[in-house]
């Protein structure tokens, strides 16, 4: 077959693939909250055993925003729901930041480091994602959510003054784990993740799903997925959203075994969060 020809099949090939992806990512309806914000709320693919079976996406322009953490352990107050959170430093977006300690409410599971001091130095073995927040050179990325079996997370510390480590889900180049770590375990959850063009996602449901299902969910949705993390699940799974015109509430419950029903009803308090605003 001649070499021309090859390579018209494969160009038709790879354009194909190109726009089936693009497709399937603006095919969401996005609904612009302000300058760099937007969501979506869509039906998951399969139904879940409670609630309404949604899933909430906010997407985020990390060259239209700003990305801080905000821990306890920086102002030495006690640990307070998002809305709190909000209020206190006048955040547009406020999630989780990933897990914490049970046994002091305090520390996050993984390494946290804000741009004033550290919640927690170790790094935990098991853990692969890194965000990286405030950059130190105005021009960067003001969020990146990277894979650190692609990359050394030490060169983010060069080059940010903020970085907080949690669990991966989908690797750097867009590869789904396979998630045994809780195997047929079923939550609310909130997770985080980046695409090929570097926006951050942050996805909720309040119906219970294991965390395989939702790996597939954001494959589905977000074609261009690449590193993903998650954050929480349960009832303290949180993600709060004011702007001018809108507020959203999203409030996590379930977890199969351990808290195994729906019925919470208000945020829990958080030690650490992820926190945004638009610039």
């Amino acid at each position: 077959m001649p070499v021309k020809l090859i390579l018209l099949i494969l160009f038709s090939v790879w354009s194909f693939e190109s726009r089936s992806q693009e497709s399937a990512l603006t095919s969401l309806k996005w609904v612009e909250l302000q300058k760099g914000l937007w969501y979506n709320e869509v039906n998951a693919p399969e139904k879940s055993i409670l609630n309404d079976s949604k899933l909430f996406i906010l997407k985020a322009d990390p060259m239209l925003c700003s990305f801080s953490v905000h821990s306890v352990t920086d102002d030495n107050k006690p640990a307070r729901s998002v809305t709190e959170w909000a209020k206190d430093y006048k955040l547009n977006v406020v999630v989780n930041a990933g897990m914490f300690n049970m046994s002091n409410h305090r520390t996050n599971k993984g390494y946290l480091q804000t741009n004033k001091r550290f919640n927690n130095a170790r790094l935990n073995k098991s853990y692969n994602v890194m965000m990286a927040m405030n950059p130190r050179i105005r021009m960067d990325s003001a969020m990146v959510i990277t894979d650190m079996t692609f990359r050394d997370w030490t060169q983010l510390k060069k080059r940010y003054l903020t970085l907080c480590q949690g669990m991966r889900m989908i690797d750097g180049h867009g590869v789904p784990l396979s998630w045994d770590k809780r195997p047929g375990q079923s939550c609310s959850m909130v997770i985080g993740a980046t695409d090929e063009r570097g926006n951050i996602y942050f996805a909720f449901t309040r119906s219970p799903y294991t965390h395989q299902q939702m790996i597939g969910f954001l494959m589905h949705f977000i074609p261009t997925i690449r590193t993903t993390v998650y954050l929480e699940g349960g009832p303290e799974a949180s993600l709060f959203i004011q702007t001018k015109d809108t507020v959203i509430s999203k409030i996590g419950s379930y977890v199969s075994k351990t808290y195994a029903h729906d019925k919470n009803d208000h945020f829990w308090d958080l030690p650490n969060v992820i926190g945004i605003s638009s610039r």
